[in-house]
C-alpha cells in the first residue's frame, strides 16, 4: 500500500501554496532534499532539450544551423544531447526537425539509454517503446547495427513510432504490438530496457492536473503492474545481461522497492550507470531498502534541471 503520512503545518502550507493534495506533499517531505526550492521549481516550465541524431547528422554542425536561425544551446552531460536556451520559433517546426536531424526528449530520458550501455551488434529489447525516443537514441547509439525489438501493444501508439522511426533514419528495429509482459517468450537479449508505465508524478511541471488526479490507489496500481513487468524483463534477458528499469516517477513504491525486490528474488547487482543524479534511497517510512538501491539513481527538476526521473542498472546473474 502507498505510504501515506501524519499532515504538518508544512505539508498544508506547501500543499495549499502550490496546489497539490496534502497526502502527495507529505510523501515528499520524506525523501526530496530541499522541498520548498523542489515545489518551486515544478510550477516553472522545464528545460527544453534536444537529442541530435547522428544517425544524419553531427553535432556541430545542427548547432550550427540552429544558431543561424536564432536558437541558444548549452551543452549537457550527454554529447548528444544540448539544452535549449532561446528559441525564436517551436523547436518542432524548423526543417532539421521535419528531416529528422534531432528529436526533443529530455535529458532524464536519455539518461536512461546511457544507462543501458549498447554497443554495435547487441541485441536489445525496449519493452515500453513508445513514442520511440529511447529506442530511436538506442539505433543511433548502435550505428544502426544489431537488433533492436521495441513493443508497443498499442497499434495507434506503434504506427506513431514507425513515423518516428522513417523521419530519424532507423533501419534496425522491428516494432513488436506485443505487451511486455509476454516479453521472455522472444527469447534471451544483450540488453532490456523497461521505462515501465508509472504514476508520473516527475511530469507534474508538463501536468499540473496530476497534483489532484494522482490518488494513493494509482501508485499502487503501478507498482503492482511494475513488479510484473521487471520480473519480465529479468527473464528476457541474457546470464550477465544488463537491464535498465526506469520511471518517471518520484514515488519510492515504483522505484526502490521495486528493485529491491529484484535484488532479494533474483540476485542482481545493481550497478552504479553513472555520476549524474541523486543516488537511491534506502529507506521511506516503515520500508527498508538493500544497500545496492543507492546505487540507483534519481533526477529532480530543482537539482538536475530535468523532469522527474528514476534509473536503475541492473546485471543478470550468469
Amino acid at each position: 500500500m502507498a505510504l501515506l503520512f501524519e499532515k504538518t503545518p508544512l505539508s498544508i502550507e506547501l500543499a495549499a501554496r502550490y496546489g497539490y493534495d496534502e497526502w502527495l506533499v507529505g510523501r515528499f517531505l520524506q525523501y526530496v532534499p530541499d522541498v520548498t526550492t523542489f515545489m518551486a521549481k515544478m510550477e516553472q516550465p522545464p528545460t527544453q532539450y534536444l537529442r541530435v541524431n547522428t544517425i544524419k547528422t553531427g553535432r556541430e554542425e545542427l548547432a550550427t544551423r540552429l544558431a543561424a536561425k536564432g536558437f541558444e544551446l548549452a551543452a549537457t552531460p550527454i554529447p548528444e544531447v544540448m539544452a535549449v536556451k532561446k528559441a525564436p520559433m517551436s523547436a518542432g517546426a524548423t526543417v532539421e526537425y521535419m528531416l529528422g536531424h534531432y528529436y526533443i526528449q529530455d535529458l532524464s530520458s536519455c539518461m536512461a539509454v546511457e544507462a543501458l550501455d549498447v554497443r554495435e551488434g547487441q541485441s536489445v529489447l525496449d519493452m515500453a517503446a513508445a513514442p520511440g525516443g529511447k529506442t530511436t537514441f538506442m539505433a543511433q547509439r548502435m550505428n544502426n547495427t544489431g537488433s533492436i525489438v521495441a513493443l508497443e501493444p498499442s497499434e495507434r501508439r506503434a504506427r506513431s513510432m514507425e513515423f518516428n522511426m522513417a523521419r530519424l533514419g532507423v533501419c534496425n528495429t522491428c516494432i513488436c504490438t506485443v505487451d511486455g509482459l509476454q516479453a521472455p517468450e522472444l527469447g534471451e537479449f544483450d540488453r532490456v530496457l523497461l521505462d515501465a508505465p508509472c504514476s508520473c508524478e516527475g511530469v507534474i511541471a508538463r501536468d499540473p492536473s496530476r497534483k489532484t488526479s494522482h490518488l494513493p490507489a494509482d501508485v499502487d496500481y503501478c507498482a503492482a503492474l511494475q513488479g510484473r513487468l521487471v520480473e519480465a524483463a529479468v527473464n528476457a534477458a541474457k546470464p550477465g545481461g544488463l537491464i535498465v528499469y526506469s520511471t518517471c516517477s518520484f514515488a519510492p513504491e515504483e522505484n526502490e522497492a521495486i528493485v529491491d525486490g529484484m535484488v532479494r528474488r533474483f540476485g542482481v547487482e545493481v550497478e552504479e550507470p553513472f555520476a549524474h543524479g541523486s543516488r537511491g534511497v534506502e529507506s521511506f517510512g516503515r520500508m527498508e531498502f538493500s544497500g545496492a538501491v543507492r546505487n540507483a539513481r534519481r533526477f529532480y527538476p530543482h537539482l538536475h534541471d530535468t523532469t522527474g526521473f528514476f534509473i536503475a542498472r541492473m546485471r543478470k546473474r550468469k
